[in-house]
């Protein structure tokens, strides 16, 4: 059975994709053993709770230094015990120290086709309208493991979605949640626990 920590800050839509698609068996051999949001607000801990997923916020706001936020995220997703860390819109610098621990066992979803519009500054609605500035034709979503860079580490998966005439960054955001990610962070999850087996 792998077993599943998921990292949100906000609505939580691909947490909830990942949890339908365990409920309708899409996802094999997996279970979510917590949920953690560094925002108290996020919709994604009321999924979580709906749901009877432990849960809980570890905010920067409550430590002194990014330092001390750093190894109290480190420990609250160590008291999972995980096998692997899904970062399913995580707006968070993952510390050096996550990395070590966790090396090949971290993956998160960005909201295009890496190498395009990824890296520092490219996040949320960002990268839809970096796309529709350049004028692309087709966009996407990328699941990778995390390294040391940002969205640098190793595909897993990638999956296009066109842009459409008259497409703001709002309706081409919502396309690409429901075309690609909700689609392929559970197809790599499940890639993963198939591995595991």
């Amino acid at each position: 059975m792998l077993k599943i920590v998921v990292c949100v800050s906000g609505g939580g839509t691909n947490l909830q994709a990942i949890i339908d698609r365990i409920s309708d068996g899409t996802i094999k051999n997996t279970r979510i053993v917590g949920v953690i949001s560094n925002n108290k607000n996020a919709y994604a801990l009321e999924r979580a709770k709906q749901n009877e997923i432990p849960n809980r916020c570890i905010s920067p706001k409550e430590y002194a230094t990014r330092d001390e936020f750093n190894e109290a995220l480190l420990q609250g997703v160590k008291d999972y015990r995980p096998d692997l860390v899904v970062l399913a819109g995580f707006l968070v610098n993952i510390p050096a120290a996550m990395i070590q621990e966790y090396r090949g066992r971290i993956i998160n979803i960005h909201p295009s086709l890496i190498p395009s519009f990824c890296g520092v500054g490219y996040y949320g609605l960002k990268v839809h309208e970096a796309a529709l500035k350049k004028g692309v034709k087709v966009t996407g979503a990328t699941v990778h493991y995390v390294d040391e860079g940002i969205d640098t580490g190793a595909i897993i998966f990638q999956k296009a979605v066109n842009v459409e005439p008259g497409d703001t960054p709002e309706i081409l955001q919502k396309r690409v949640m429901e075309q690609a990610e909700w689609i392929i962070l559970p197809q790599a999850i499940h890639k993963i626990a198939m591995e595991k087996e």
